[in-house]
């Protein structure tokens, strides 16, 4: 299973970023992904997932109504949308996969390097 993860960067706060996460083919087609986020000296955060088909989407109360979660089945590729960012959004992004159930459970199987994402205020 790979997954690349891409997109990060330095915004202000207010600004917009979007992430992709590649998945290798068999991956794609089989399994839900989504997206965590980390800060130093903290666990690991749900920030969003979708299904398999992309017909459902889940995301941490944090973020809803400014992080879009969606797939690309052309390009094996699954984004994440993220506006109105504020400085708390800031840490080291995560793609994950893992079986149909992983978005539900967010227990994910396999996990990509991360990408920065630095918010400043």
């Amino acid at each position: 299973v790979q997954l690349q993860a891409s997109g990060g960067g330095l915004v202000q706060s207010g600004g917009s970023l979007r992430l992709a996460c590649t998945v290798s083919e068999y991956t794609y087609n089989a399994y839900s992904t989504g997206w965590f986020r980390q800060v130093p000296e903290k666990e690991r955060e749900f920030v969003a997932g979708i299904t398999v088909s992309g017909s459902s989407t889940y995301g941490a109360d944090s973020v809803k109504g400014r992080f879009t979660i969606s797939r690309d089945n052309a390009k094996m590729t699954v984004y994440l949308q993220m506006n109105s960012l504020k400085p708390e959004d800031s840490g080291v992004y995560y793609c994950a996969a893992g079986p149909p159930a992983s978005v539900v459970t967010r227990n994910f199987t396999s996990w990509g390097a991360g990408t920065l994402v630095t918010v400043s205020s």
